[in-house]
């Protein structure tokens, strides 16, 4: 049941571990997460900056947008605002202010399980949002919602502390507690297909690629 619960921040993620996820693909970090975490339903809103940081969650009634703002009081710099609209698509939950807001207080980005507005301001900017859908219909202001707990977007489960990477290809989150072994794991993947890339621009490629790693 929706309550109207405020629970304290988890710890952020080291600079250095959200910089490095936030030059991997999406794909490949994925694939690492044997290709079974993922937001489904959401793409980017904006002109397709990547974007990872630590997540700070809201779930909200759908259609109302309160307890966001009030969500925008509390953000800290690098922390992504993911929001549980129950992927609702009748309102749009926030537009152009409420992200240029995020963006003057440092967050990393929005990820939203619902709608957004003002779509043609959004795309021109670099602050990323992920959403389901755009519509112009502006949101209720009444409530409840909570503030740092468990939500679900697309289907994916994200607690708060979780890293949040987001590209072109969509959403996914995973715990900090296997970051480490998990960008070793991607950056391997990575390299790997960059050679692969190489070698087919070269006329060279002989393949040998396993289906694991496809």
């Amino acid at each position: 049941m929706l309550t109207e619960r405020r629970l304290p921040h988890a710890p952020q993620v080291d600079p250095a571990l959200i910089d490095a996820f936030r030059a991997l693909p999406v794909a490949n970090i994925s694939d690492n997460l044997h290709r079974m975490v993922g937001a489904r339903g959401l793409r980017p809103f904006h002109d397709g900056t990547p974007m990872c940081g630590t997540a700070m969650t809201v779930r909200t009634r759908a259609g109302d947008n309160k307890v966001i703002h009030e969500a925008l009081e509390l953000v800290r710099p690098g922390d992504v605002i993911v929001v549980d609209g129950g992927g609702d698509l009748e309102r749009a939950l926030i537009g152009e202010i409420m992200s240029s807001i995020a963006k003057m207080r440092g967050a990393a980005g929005f990820v939203l399980d619902g709608a957004v507005r003002d779509l043609d301001s959004l795309a021109k900017d670099n602050f990323p949002v992920f959403a389901c859908a755009g519509i112009h219909l502006g949101p209720y202001k009444n409530g409840p919602g909570e503030i740092n707990v468990p939500v679900s977007i697309g289907g994916m489960t994200v607690n708060p502390g979780d890293i949040v990477v987001g590209d072109g290809d969509g959403i996914t989150a995973f715990s900090p507690d296997i970051a480490e072994a998990l960008l070793e794991a991607t950056r391997a993947q990575s390299a790997k297909e960059e050679q692969m890339l190489a070698e087919i621009h070269a006329g060279t490629y002989g393949g040998g690629y396993s289906a694991k790693a496809r």
